[in-house]
């Protein structure tokens, strides 16, 4: 009988081990492209805050909540730029600006996710945008996970925002008139794979 209650007592430990580590498991999210959407903001020739977003976005997000870490993975399609003026779109695709023929994407990838409590605050990682790959941290503002309401699966989202300088990424026409700095926001939304 004392056996049995110790075999019976060491497959409890046993599967509520193997318990623990599947709710411990790294999670993947792929990107929802409806949902997700950079905007860019920059000063334009200190009349007003013009406002334009990537309309085509992809990735993955690597999430491990319990052990509160992350990895980050999205890729821009550059040449999907909206500024509301189609004229204007072409413009900013052109060598002064994006130059999408060689360069029609750009990417983020993260080197550390920063976290208090359970939510991500702080994404450090590379930008890189034609061709050149810079150093950022993403401060983010807002982060939900829960189960999608229509699509009945896990998903996550979040507010990030950085800011950058055009110029540091050969994007610099019309500086200082139209401003360098540039305020990324990014609108992400990510449902579990």
């Amino acid at each position: 009988m004392k056996k049995t209650l110790t075999r019976l007592s060491l497959a409890t430990v046993a599967c509520l081990l193997l318990q623990g580590a599947a709710l411990a498991a790294p999670e993947t999210y792929g990107v929802e492209g409806t949902h997700t959407f950079p905007r860019f903001s920059y000063k334009h020739f200190g009349y007003s805050t013009q406002l334009s977003r990537f309309n085509k976005t992809t990735g993955s997000i690597v999430l491990d909540r319990a052990a509160r870490t992350a990895s980050v993975d999205i890729v821009i399609d550059m040449t999907s730029v909206d500024s509301g003026v189609p004229v204007f779109n072409g413009h900013l695709q052109g060598e002064d600006f994006f130059d999408t023929a060689k360069f029609p994407t750009a990417t983020f990838k993260s080197s550390a996710v920063r976290f208090e409590g359970d939510k991500p605050v702080a994404i450090d990682g590379v930008l890189t945008i034609k061709g050149i790959s810079k150093p950022v941290t993403l401060t983010v503002r807002s982060f939900q996970a829960m189960q999608h309401p229509i699509m009945k699966k896990d998903a996550i989202g979040a507010d990030a925002t950085v800011v950058v300088k055009r110029s540091e990424f050969n994007a610099g026409k019309y500086a200082p008139y139209v401003g360098d700095e540039v305020t990324i926001d990014i609108a992400l939304e990510a449902i579990k794979q």
